[in-house]
């Protein structure tokens, strides 16, 4: 049986909503409901990965383990790897890592459920979810990032061959076409803990510099990437999957309880 453990990257530093992670919903701050949800469904231990002394003191609070990591660390995968390292130094102790967002407080952690046992069935090095876009505008975005990979109709998982900003692929004859989906990535990761390891030791890549996309660092260097399509990702419907803004944190307060 495989041994999991939870890192919860997280640091103070937020342009578009000052001091989120400490910010009250409703008598929790943001850090202890994404905490409390994930020890509830996804099994393992749970480690913050923390950018700040005060988001330490504030995981020891409610009764959370906290690691205190460079402040400068580029990316929440970088400071999870930090965190790891720190906790488990020669990477005997863990064999998957589920990387769950500081601000994800209304997304289900049980979607990490499935992604753990992709890992353990295909034995990839990491392994995450994307969504059928539903609307075609998104699809030029962007924003919106797009996964491409071969899925019959039918199917919800396969192996990763790129990531892109593009709208890809590209359908050259539709009647010929099996399937005409787009499919959205959800940036929810579950690693191996040693491939995590390795990809945090690559150098920035060519694809991933064009792009801004970290993962096709992963792709260049011949890890595989496997992607599960889900069809929702959230606890309650209504309310925005995390917190980016003044008017997300709004709605959120409107709906999480």
């Amino acid at each position: 049986m495989s041994k999991i453990i939870t890192m919860i990257p997280v640091r103070m530093a937020s342009t578009r909503l000052p001091n989120k992670p400490l910010l009250d919903v409703n008598g929790k701050t943001v850090l202890q409901r994404v905490y409390e949800n994930v020890r509830k469904d996804v099994p393992g231990d749970i480690v913050i990965a923390a950018g700040d002394e005060v988001l330490v003191k504030e995981a020891e609070e409610f009764g959370a383990k906290a690691i205190l990591t460079d402040p400068s660390l580029p990316s929440g995968t970088d400071r999870i790897a930090a965190a790891l390292k720190e906790i488990d130094p020669d990477g005997s102790k863990y064999d998957i890592v589920v990387n769950f967002q500081g601000d994800g407080l209304n997304v289900d952690p049980k979607v990490n459920l499935s992604l753990i046992e992709m890992i353990e069935r295909t034995d990839c090095d990491i392994a995450t979810c994307g969504m059928v876009f539903k609307n075609e505008k998104d699809i030029t975005d962007p924003s919106m990032v797009k996964i491409v990979m071969g899925l019959r109709n039918g199917e919800q998982e396969a192996r990763c061959l790129y990531f892109t900003r593009a709208a890809a692929p590209f359908i050259r004859d539709p009647q010929k076409c099996e399937n005409h989906d787009f499919y959205h990535h959800i940036g929810i990761y579950v690693y191996k803990a040693s491939s995590l390891q390795k990809f945090v030791g690559l150098p920035v890549s060519i694809l991933e510099k064009r792009e801004s996309l970290e993962q096709l660092r992963a792709l260049e260097n011949g890890m595989s990437i496997y992607a599960r399509i889900v069809d929702n990702i959230k606890l309650i419907d209504q309310a925005p999957a995390d917190i980016n803004t003044p008017e997300e944190y709004q709605t959120a307060l409107q709906w999480i309880k």
